[in-house]
């Protein structure tokens, strides 16, 4: 009996270990996930605006900007991991959406050849961001929520 209750204790050890590692693994990979993600809608369609090209770009010395990537919203005007926790350094950044070449595809003859959204992150430490873009041929609309870790 004492030998079978030794087991069971050893396994709710083992059990209880694996679980704390599990957790602390996911708080270090919570770090490694997506820092920034966009959400673009086409109101006039009433639909995501699929296959709209984007960049975020990072403000650099004497008003310059690096890229930070390039990507393209999937189906459902979506990108993620636009850039990761470790990466998300604090600064001045750039949401390029190429809104000319977008309206083009669906037959439409936009006003505005860009929409940048430019904004100041990571000031506060690790923080998940959500840019949701309402777009249309003649203006824009933004918002973004922002928390402080990634649900």
């Amino acid at each position: 009996m004492a030998r079978a209750t030794f087991f069971i204790l050893l396994a709710a050890t083992i059990a209880v270990y694996e679980a704390t590692q599990a957790e602390k693994e996911g708080e270090k990979a919570q770090e490694e996930t997506c820092a920034l993600m966009v959400k673009v809608l086409d109101a006039v369609r009433g639909m995501p605006a699929a296959k709209l090209n984007l960049k975020v770009l990072k403000a650099g010395e004497e008003n310059s900007w690096q890229i930070v990537c390039s990507r393209i919203t999937d189906n459902d005007g979506e990108v993620h991991n636009l850039t990761l926790g470790t990466n998300f350094t604090e600064g001045i950044y750039k949401v390029e959406f190429d809104t000319k070449t977008y309206w083009k595809s669906v037959g439409l003859n936009p006003f505005h050849h860009v929409t940048d959204v430019v904004f100041e992150g990571s000031k506060l430490g690790h923080h998940h961001y959500t840019l949701a873009v309402l777009l249309s041929p003649y203006s824009f609309t933004t918002t973004a929520v922002v928390r402080s870790k990634h649900k």
